[in-house]
């Protein structure tokens, strides 16, 4: 016979005898210690299932000693930021041993297959409501990759800080535009985009692609 209990925070498979390392219990070492949140109980093909827990199942357990656990190195690292942070930690652990599974008033939980479905359709509705907002939204902005110097990345970012036309970034100075996209991986010289942006809001194409043959990622 097994079991799957929750102890401490945590699920484990557990039949009787066997050994399991589990965070730090207040119990005293020598003493016994009995959970009662078992998920499942399995006796060779006989398996019961809680909803979530089975009344009455117990797992009996007693308590052999405290300890730690193998040390853990901590590391934190911020890119370009000059931030790291190496710190060491041991899992406050208890060891026990499992010495008995009670499944007596077990009660075998029926599967809820209509209630599961009427979740799914609950929960697609806001998602697809979500999508049809944010296609709205996009289709408002321009293409601002067609300027010279503007990738997927940069143009994104750049919507995301209200400039989504043309007719924004021709507004916009080349140092503001610069600390938008400071975070932008990359070397990028925004000195010519409000200007393009000028001539595509004009819809001046020809003469744009004209000055963009000229420009070097948006440098001329």
């Amino acid at each position: 016979m097994y079991a799957i209990v929750e102890i401490a925070g945590h699920q484990f498979k557990v039949e009787k005898d066997q050994k399991v390392f589990v965070n730090r219990l207040s119990t005293e070492e020598g003493k016994k210690v009995a959970f009662d949140n078992v998920l499942l109980i399995g006796n060779g093909n006989d398996v019961t299932l809680g909803a979530p827990a089975i009344d009455g199942a117990q797992v009996s357990a007693k308590v052999l000693k405290h300890l730690k656990g193998d040390k853990v190195i901590v590391f934190k690292k911020k890119r370009r930021k000059g931030y790291r942070v190496k710190n060491g930690h041991r899992q406050a652990l208890t060891e026990i041993v499992i010495e008995g599974i009670t499944a007596s008033g077990a009660k075998k939980a029926a599967p809820k297959k209509e209630s599961a479905k009427a979740d799914t359709t609950k929960k697609a509705e806001p998602k697809a409501a979500a999508k049809t907002e944010a296609k709205k939204t996009t289709g408002k902005a321009d293409d601002l990759k067609k300027i010279e110097g503007i990738g997927p990345k940069i143009a994104s970012t750049l919507i995301e800080a209200g400039i989504t036309t043309y007719a924004d970034l021709a507004k916009a100075k080349p140092e503001a535009i610069s600390e938008i996209i400071a975070n932008v991986r990359g070397n990028h010289v925004t000195d010519t985009w409000p200007e393009q942006a000028k001539l595509a809001a004009e819809g001046k194409w020809d003469e744009l692609k004209k000055w963009q043959d000229e420009l070097d990622g948006g440098k001329a």
